[in-house]
């Protein structure tokens, strides 16, 4: 019963390598003045702990080619990139701009970048003092009236 079972488990484990992951292309080239621009010190964290899932950068790691996890990396990023991609960030109204300075000014303490992603990249850990330095940065683009 247990060797079927694990050959059962084995046998959907190597049919799902053969589902393709779509992570969508970059575009052919990327208009750098569409760019988030922001100070040095918050560009690097940005870069360090964000640009993977929310921008045209994304460095796809060995396991994100193996099912299921590749699965869930795809996930992540292209809802990461919907939510918002710095790369597209002057695309972007003003209004949807105000919604993502306060999605990040909330977000940024506890749930990003994501504890799953964290596990495996060591280096897109931040600090309570980074996390405070991209809140504030944030909350100073956001308007008085709409401050959280």
């Amino acid at each position: 019963m247990l060797k079927t079972l694990a050959l059962w488990v084995l046998g959907i484990f190597i049919f799902l390598q053969f589902v393709h992951i779509d992570i969508p292309e970059p575009p052919a080239s990327i208009d750098p003045d569409k760019e988030i621009k922001a100070p040095p010190k918050i560009m690097a964290i940005l870069k360090r702990s964000c640009y993977d899932c929310h921008s045209y950068e994304t460095k796809m790691p060995w396991y994100g080619y193996i099912s299921p996890v590749s699965l869930e990396v795809e996930s992540h990023i292209k809802e990461g990139r919907k939510a918002v991609n710095f790369q597209e960030w002057e695309a972007y109204d003003e209004a949807k701009k105000e919604r993502i300075y306060q999605g990040i000014a909330k977000t940024i303490r506890f749930r990003m970048p994501l504890p799953m992603y964290l596990m495996i990249h060591d280096e897109a850990k931040l600090t309570r003092q980074e996390r405070e330095t991209i809140a504030a940065w944030a909350k100073s683009h956001i308007k008085e009236e709409d401050q959280p």
